[in-house]
């Protein structure tokens, strides 16, 4: 399988840090933080960064960026792995919306893709469900989803719990390409958090698995 040197990956984190940085954007109340999180388990190490933030505090359009790496224990080149989501998006009301952006990953290469949307965020929930259309040649189909449940144990203590999934189906084979099952389970204290984590894979039309199983340690930047 060819394997692609996703050169974007650079103007991805250029285009964060000018978001994170630049006071127009800054945190508001309906945003919620920046999480960084890195898994360590039986058969690869896992990073990921997720960015929601408004493009202006009373404007409607958003931005939504996920950059996750995975890297063998034996740095074998052709079992890492890039993914990263950067989407522009606008509200139309009551959480939902319509995006447009673009999908990198190290296996497939770039793709643009546009489609609906739907989150909603308080204190204790975020729910983010993306249906992405492949405006490529593959014309896939995606849906993304990403649901946290934070309930609070006492004033610095909080459960945490995540499900996060893609499933990848492409509309001009008729194939399943990829699709994927993040599991996490811990506790949160203040801006930390940390606990159990399964991540499990599916690959390809025959839907070829993997999984990696062990810990992980996440903060959240305002």
């Amino acid at each position: 399988m060819k394997t692609y040197v996703i050169k974007p990956l650079g103007y991805l984190l250029l285009l964060l840090m000018f978001l994170y940085f630049n006071p127009v954007t800054a945190q508001n109340q309906r945003d919620p933080k920046i999480p960084v999180e890195f898994f360590a388990g039986h058969e690869n190490v896992y990073f990921q960064l997720v960015m929601k933030k408004s493009i202006h505090p009373e404007g409607k359009f958003n931005f939504f960026g996920l950059a996750a790496y995975t890297a063998d224990y034996e740095n074998d080149p052709m079992e890492n792995r890039l993914i990263t989501i950067t989407q522009l998006s606008y509200d139309i009301g009551k959480g939902f919306g319509f995006m447009a952006g673009g999908d990198m990953n190290s296996f497939s290469g770039f793709a643009p893709v546009m489609g609906p949307q739907h989150t909603f965020a308080n204190k204790e929930w975020l729910a983010v469900t993306v249906t992405s259309f492949f405006m490529n040649e593959p014309k896939d189909f995606k849906i993304f989803g990403l649901y946290e449940y934070k309930p609070a144990l006492s004033p610095h203590w909080k459960l945490y719990n995540r499900l996060q999934f893609i499933y990848n189906h492409s509309l001009k084979y008729g194939d399943h390409n990829k699709s994927y099952i993040y599991l996490r389970a811990g506790v949160q204290k203040d801006a930390t958090i940390f606990g159990l984590a399964a991540n499990m894979n599916w690959s390809g039309p025959q839907k070829n698995f993997a999984h990696n199983i062990g810990g992980f340690i996440r903060y959240e930047f305002d």
